[in-house]
């Protein structure tokens, strides 16, 4: 069953700094642009969304991890909470791969990279260390880009329509990026994979170039 989840900016305790991270479902359908839902918006663009970070994917299945070790705000910990578009249960960092095809209602969209969690996640739920943990445990869900602009809406069709041939999870990616000392052979075979947002292969190319100037 396809969740969409979409919101605009409001202030985030303690200092109601601007976020977009508070989403709600969505009920009718919508239009997938090259920048995400119609109706959706992000608070600081230069971190937040854009073609390559349209749309945000995150495993309903994580949140029982996460109410796991962060109880006192277990019943907060639902899906569409850490700011996700997409929520589909039967995926995950395991088996999804950069490169990805995905069919969302009329859309075609592609993973695009990982995301990276951000201190906006512990404001939200007032508390310390959760922003951490999703970084450390790789519980960080996805993001796409748009090939084909469509309409989707909650219950339409997502599936994938072909698997990357690189065969590089999320998952994986993630392990060897949060590795103190990754081979550089590693980092390089990620960077390579043609659908990386061109971010992540700058600062994975230069990290193995440092790596291997190292003793």
């Amino acid at each position: 069953m396809v969740t969409l989840f979409a919101g605009g900016i409001r202030p985030l305790p303690p200092n109601n700094r601007p976020t977009a991270i508070f989403k709600n479902a969505v009920f009718e359908p919508v239009r997938v642009g090259r920048d995400g839902l119609d109706g959706d918006t992000q608070a600081d663009r230069r971190v937040h969304g854009g073609p390559e970070k349209a749309l945000h994917q995150y495993s309903p299945r994580n949140y029982a991890r996460l109410a796991e070790a962060f109880p006192d705000v277990a019943g907060l910990l639902l899906p569409g909470a850490l700011g996700e578009n997409i929520s589909v249960d039967g995926w995950s960092e395991a088996n999804v791969c950069i490169g990805d095809l995905f069919r969302l209602g009329d859309a075609v969209i592609q993973v695009s990279q990982p995301r990276t969690p951000c201190w906006k996640i512990d404001a939200r739920f007032g508390i310390e260390g959760m922003t951490e943990f999703i970084h450390e445990t790789g519980l960080t869900g996805w993001y796409y880009r748009v090939i084909e602009e469509g309409m989707a809406g909650p219950g339409c069709e997502f599936s994938r329509l072909e698997k990357d041939a690189s065969g590089v999870t999320v998952e994986w990616m993630l392990t060897v990026c949060r590795a103190h000392r990754p081979a550089p052979e590693a980092l390089e075979s990620i960077a390579a994979v043609p659908a990386l947002a061109g971010n992540w292969v700058r600062k994975l190319t230069d990290r193995a170039q440092r790596l291997r100037t190292l003793p």
